[in-house]
C-alpha cells in the first residue's frame, strides 16, 4: 500500500499487521481478552462485547454497565451495514413541568439522578450476542468477571482522570466507599476491586436481560434513583431496548463513510468530511495553519447545525439528507475564506471533556465491529447502586430545557448523544473501522484522522499520532505537537487560539490491505491502550 513509514528517531510506534483478526482497544487487558476469544475461534461481535464488558472495569471513569452504546458491524458476507443503537431513554414519568417543581429550571445538574437516562448498553451487547455472536453471553463476560473479582491494576491516564475527580466521587457515599477506597484516589499501579459489579456480570451473563433489566439489580437501581429525586420505575427498566436502525452514509473522496443515525452527532461528521472534500490538502502539511483553518471553519459550520437540529428522531425531524445534499454542502463550503474566520461562534448548550471508550475488531473472516460503550462523563453522575455495583451514566444532561428546542428534555425520549463508531467502505469492500473518542471532538477527529489516511497516506498507527486542534465555542484549541509558529498564523487569520491543557481525544483505527488480505491498526497515545494481531 506504500505507507509512509514513522520516523524512529523520535518516540512513537508502528502499526500492527496482522492476517488473521485483529483488536484495538483503549486498555491492554480489554485488547488482549478480546483477541484471545478471537484465537479461540470466536467472531468479532463476541470479541467486541468481550472488550466492552471489560472495559466496563477496568475503564470506570469511560464506560460501565451502567451506560449506553452504538455499533456498526459490517459482515464479511454480505454488502450491508448493520447499525445498533443502545442508548437509553428519560424515564416516562419526566417532565417539564415536573422538573420544574422540582428545581431543576435552567439546566439539568450532571451530578443528579435526573441526570440519569436508563442505561441500555447491556440490552446491546445482548441483542448483538444474540443475533450475531457464536459464544454464549457468560463465556464472553468470564474476563469482566474475573476482573472485578480478582483486581485490576489502575493505569496511568486512568489515574490522572480518577485523581481530577475527587470531587464527584465523593459527593456519593456509595460512590466514595467504591471509588475511594481508602479516601483518596488510586494512582497508577494500585489494586482495585468492584466485586459487587461481578456478581452483577455474573447474573447477566446467567440471565441475559432479565438479570440486569429485572428482579433484584433492576430494583437496586430504581432504589438508589429513587433515593436521590429520580423519577425513575422498574417499567422504565423493563422495557429498556436496543434498537437495530439504518446507517447513514456519505463520500469523502474515494471512500464511502458509514455512521449510526441521530440521535448520534454522525450526520455532524459526515458534514465536516463533506465540506472539507472541497478543499485539496496536497499541498498543505498535516500541521500547516491553513489545513488547521480549514478544519476549524467546517467544524464551526457544522456544530451550529448540531445545535439547532441534532434530537432523537422519534420525536423530531432531523433533515439528515438535505444536509448532506451536494447543493446544501456546496452552499456552506462557500461561507469558508482562506485567510479570515467567519464571523461569529457556536454556543453549545452541553458540557465537555466526557469520558469514552472506543474498540475496533476485524475477524479471521474479516467481519468488522465499530462500537463505542459511554457513560458520557469521568465517571458519569458520581451515582452508584450500593447493590450491584451500577454506576449510572448522566447522558441526560444533554437534553435541555427550552420547550421550542428539538432536544427538549420529554419521557421516554433519547437526548442528543456525542458517542460515533465509523465504518468506511473502498469501491464496495470495507476499508476501515474507526473511532475517536472525547465527546464533542468526535466528529471533528474522524475527519481529521480520516483525512490524515486518505490525503496524506499515513498508516493508522500515524493517522492517530498526528497533533491535533479543535474549534470549540469560540476557541481553536490546539494541542502542544502544533507549533508557536503555526499558532501564530492561526491568529492572524482571526482564530482566538489556545494551547489546550489535556489532549483531544483518543481513538482506534484498523484498515484492510485487500492486496494481500491483512489488517494495520493502531491505538492512539493518549490512552492506555495497544491494537494486537493474530
Amino acid at each position: 500500500m506504500g505507507l509512509k513509514m514513522r520516523n524512529t528517531h523520535f518516540p512513537g510506534r508502528s502499526p500492527v499487521y496482522s492476517l488473521d483478526g485483529m483488536v484495538s482497544t483503549s486498555h491492554p487487558l480489554a485488547t488482549k481478552a478480546a483477541i484471545d476469544k478471537l484465537s479461540q475461534g470466536a467472531n468479532a461481535i463476541d470479541a467486541a462485547i468481550t472488550a466492552a464488558s471489560v472495559l466496563a472495569v477496568v475503564e470506570p471513569h469511560s464506560t460501565g454497565v451502567g451506560g449506553d452504546l452504538f455499533c456498526l458491524y459490517c459482515p464479511s458476507n454480505t454488502n450491508e451495514v448493520i447499525a445498533m443503537n443502545a442508548s437509553g431513554r428519560a424515564p416516562e414519568a419526566v417532565s417539564l413541568g415536573k422538573l420544574e417543581s422540582l428545581g431543576v429550571k435552567d439546566s439539568i445538574p450532571f451530578q443528579s439522578a435526573h441526570a440519569v437516562t436508563i442505561p441500555t448498553g447491556v440490552a446491546g451487547w445482548i441483542k448483538l450476542i444474540a443475533d450475531h455472536g457464536s459464544l454464549p453471553m457468560k463465556e464472553i463476560l468470564k474476563p469482566a468477571i474475573h476482573y472485578a473479582k480478582e483486581g485490576y491494576i489502575v493505569a496511568d491516564v486512568i489515574a490522572d482522570i480518577w485523581e481530577k475527580e475527587v470531587i464527584k466521587l465523593s459527593t456519593d457515599q456509595d460512590c466514595k466507599n467504591l471509588f475511594l477506597p481508602k479516601n483518596e484516589f488510586l494512582k497508577a499501579g494500585d489494586l482495585h476491586y468492584q466485586l459487587n459489579l461481578a456478581e452483577t456480570l455474573k447474573r447477566i451473563g446467567e440471565e441475559g436481560r432479565a438479570g440486569f433489566y429485572e428482579g433484584d439489580i433492576a430494583k437496586d437501581m430504581v432504589k438508589k434513583l429513587n433515593s436521590m429525586g429520580g423519577l425513575h420505575t422498574m417499567n422504565d427498566f423493563a422495557v429498556a431496548e436496543a434498537n437495530y436502525v439504518d446507517p447513514i452514509a456519505a463520500n469523502y473522496r474515494e471512500a464511502q463513510i458509514f455512521e449510526c443515525p441521530p440521535n448520534g452527532q454522525g450526520v455532524i461528521a459526515l458534514m465536516i468530511m463533506r465540506i472539507l472534500e472541497g478543499f485539496d490538502f496536497s499541498e498543505m502539511e498535516p500541521t500547516s495553519a491553513l489545513r488547521i483553518h480549514l478544519q476549524a471553519e467546517a467544524t464551526k459550520i457544522a456544530y451550529s447545525h448540531r445545535n439547532h437540529y441534532l434530537a432523537d428522531p422519534e420525536f423530531s425531524d432531523m433533515p439528515v439528507e438535505e444536509l448532506l445534499s451536494d447543493k446544501y454542502i456546496q452552499s456552506l463550503r462557500s461561507l469558508i475564506k482562506l485567510d479570515t474566520c467567519i464571523e461569529g461562534s457556536y454556543k453549545p448548550d452541553m458540557p465537555r471533556h466526557p469520558n469514552t471508550v472506543y474498540i475496533s475488531v476485524v475477524d479471521k473472516n474479516k467481519n468488522a465491529v465499530s462500537l463505542i460503550n459511554s457513560i458520557f462523563h469521568s465517571f458519569g453522575s458520581g451515582i452508584l447502586a450500593p447493590e450491584s455495583g451500577v454506576l449510572f451514566q448522566n447522558r441526560g444532561a444533554s437534553f435541555v430545557l427550552d420547550p421550542s428546542h428539538p432536544n427538549v428534555i420529554e419521557a421516554r425520549k433519547r437526548p442528543m448523544h456525542t458517542i460515533i463508531p465509523a465504518l468506511a467502505k473502498k469501491e464496495g469492500k470495507p476499508f476501515l473501522s474507526f473511532g475517536v473518542m472525547g465527546g464533542h471532538y468526535q466528529p471533528m477527529g474522524q475527519a481529521h484522522v480520516l483525512s490524515n489516511i486518505i490525503d496524506y497516506n499515513m498508516d493508522p498507527q500515524a493517522s492517530l499520532d498526528s497533533p491535533r486542534s479543535f474549534y470549540f465555542d469560540g476557541v481553536l484549541e490546539c494541542e502542544k505537537g502544533i507549533s508557536n509558529e503555526v499558532n501564530k498564523l492561526l491568529e492572524l487569520k482571526g482564530h482566538k487560539v489556545e494551547v489546550c491543557e489535556l489532549p483531544h481525544g483518543g481513538g482506534q483505527v484498523i484498515q484492510y490491505n485487500h492486496e494481500n488480505s491483512s489488517l494495520i491498526g493502531g491505538s492512539d497515545h493518549r490512552k492506555d491502550g495497544c491494537a494486537l494481531g493474530l
